[in-house]
Parts: structure tokens; sequence; C-alpha cells
């Protein structure tokens, strides 16, 4: 088996909603579905007003630099993974399918808004303007530092200690991301993420390479937007999740409206470890991962740490109907 096999929501056991964070967006997401669905349009029209401006108009058309700006593309990409999945539920309900509730609920780094809000911690209007703030927050922290990140590819998790007590030398650095088996990106001092590129090629790595980004992102030079989000994030009501979460640097289950509070301020300057979360959820029973957003990232990363669980992007361009997915074999990536 792996994760390819055919297969059907509609006779699955247990699924989990999986949500992409910055870096899935792309000119032009939700569009199709907002004019397909009513439900996903009010998605798109209570973000916009949310914000006091159109986030939608924004996410349509663009342009892609714009979009692409870390306040804008966290709010965007919110807006349209909610968007996708009231629209999904509302499918459901009216074809009766009888899947319930999902056995998780598991955001990649700034997907962890749209998986609370998912869970119905936070409503959409806060959270949208919530990430907003942590968009900005975050390009302004750091200031004075040179930031940086690079992607690791094929280094052997068992050196990982070595580049890091290697890189360290050379200024702030650490695991941003635990993507896949051999895929990590690390995040901090410029210097230090230069020295990684060679260092992790050294040690084996098939490609190292710096991300055109300035933001140190989940580093310690993120302590400064931290603080920011713990005043922002005092004043917002959080409920206790109706589905089960896990926290980005450690898969620990989130069960309490505090514990998620505080989670959206740890994670920012923690790693976001995406391996143990899938294998914990697959550990637990959980068949079938359900991208819920734009892009097939974690799709894409679900195959690789899960080969025998079955992964379905809601977003699947091969399909007329993207939201008849779920219902039809899954669609090889």
């Amino acid at each position: 088996m792996n994760g390819h096999r055919e297969g059907s929501l509609g006779v699955m056991h247990r699924y989990a909603l999986v949500f992409p964070g910055q870096g899935s967006q792309s000119v032009g997401m939700g569009q199709a579905l907002a004019h397909a669905s009513s439900v996903a349009a009010a998605v798109f029209a209570e973000s916009d007003a949310a914000l006091g401006e159109s986030l939608s108009d924004l996410a349509w058309n663009g342009p892609a630099d714009a979009l692409d700006r870390t306040e804008n593309a966290q709010p965007a990409l919110l807006a349209t993974s909610i968007a996708y999945l009231r629209a999904l539920r509302e499918r459901w309900d009216a074809s009766d399918a009888g899947l319930g509730q999902p056995a998780f609920a598991a955001g990649h780094s700034m997907g962890q808004y749209s998986a609370l809000v998912a869970a119905g911690v936070i409503s959409l209007a806060d959270g949208i303007r919530l990430v907003r703030e942590r968009g900005r927050l975050m390009q302004a922290s750091g200031s004075g530092r040179d930031g940086a990140m690079a992607a690791i590819i094929g280094l052997d998790d068992a050196r990982l200690p070595e580049l890091l007590a290697a890189a360290a030398a050379h200024g702030t650095f650490g695991v941003a991301n635990r993507n896949a088996p051999g895929q990590v990106v690390v995040s901090g001092d410029r210097a230090a993420i230069e020295a990684s590129a060679d260092i992790a090629k050294s040690l084996g790595a098939r490609k190292a390479i710096v991300l055109p980004v300035s933001v140190a992102a989940h580093s310690p030079l993120m302590a400064e937007a931290a603080e920011g989000m713990r005043e922002v994030l005092a004043g917002v009501v959080f409920s206790d999740p109706t589905i089960r979460l896990l926290a980005n640097a450690d898969a620990r289950p989130l069960t309490t409206g505090d514990a998620c509070r505080a989670e959206l301020v740890d994670h920012l300057t923690a790693g976001v470890d995406w391996v143990r979360a899938v294998e914990r959820m697959a550990a637990e029973g959980v068949t079938t991962f359900i991208e819920v957003g734009p892009g097939r990232v974690l799709t894409g990363l679900i195959k690789r740490i899960a080969p025998d669980a079955e992964a379905v992007p809601l977003d699947d361009p091969a399909a007329a109907d993207r939201l008849a997915v779920p219902f039809a074999s899954a669609t090889p990536a």
C-alpha cells in the first residue's frame, strides 16, 4: 500500500484536517471556489470586513509581490483555508455523508490559526486580524539583525545535531521546520545560515539553498514578535477546542483555550516538527489527511512521512469541481 492507493473519504474511519502555512499562497486562490459556493464567498466577505479592505481582491487578482508580503499572505491564506473548510462541510452536510468530527486539526506554522478557527477556538474575524498583526510583527522583529532561512535537503536526520553545533558557532541558528524525513528548514542569523549551507553539504546533504526571505521565522530572532503577539492575544477570546489540536514544536495535545493562546506565542520562536505531528496522528489511527487550503505542499510531505496514509488536497487542479475530490478516488499527486 502507498499514498496513491484508491480510496474514498466516504468510507474512511479516522481523518484529520491539515492546514498549510505561508508559501502556499498564489494569485487567484479561492476565486473559483467563492464563485461556486456561497458559504465560501461569505468567508471572503467576512475577512474583507474584518480588515476593512479587500483582501479577496488581493488574493484573487494580486499583484503577486503584494500578496507575498507576510502581512498579506497570512490573512489571505487563512481566509482561503476556511473558505474551503466551510464549503466542504456544506457539501458533506448536503450529502449526509455522516463522517463525524475529524480526529485532529493540525496547522503548519501560520496554519495553526486556521486549525484554531476550524476547532472553534477563535472566530474567523479575530483570526484574520491576528495573522495580519502576526505578519507585521514578524517583519519588524529582529530589526538590526540580518535574519535568513535555508532549506536543507537529503541530510540524514542523525547528522542534524552536528549541523546545529557547527553552524551555531557563526550566530543564532536552529531548525525552523522539520518537514519530512531528510527535509528541514533552518533559521537564524544570516552568517550562520550561509555557513550552514556548506556545513550541511559536507555532512552529506544533497542540497542546501538559502531562501529569498528576510525574516528568520521560528527562531529566537522572533522574540520581539512573540512578545508583541502575547500582548495582542491577551485581548482575544479563546475557547476550548472542539477538535483535537497538536502543538507545532512537539505534537503535544492542546486541550484548552489558554494552551492554544500560549501556542501562538511559543511557536514564533520554536520550530515546527511536522514529522512528529503526522506520525502522532497516524499512530492514533488517522488513515486519511485532508489538506484544507490552497496548494498541495502538505499532501506531498505527508506522503513521505506516512506513505500508507491517504492524503487528499482539496485544491486539486485536476478536478473540474474541487469539492468533488473527497467523494471520488484520491487523485495521485
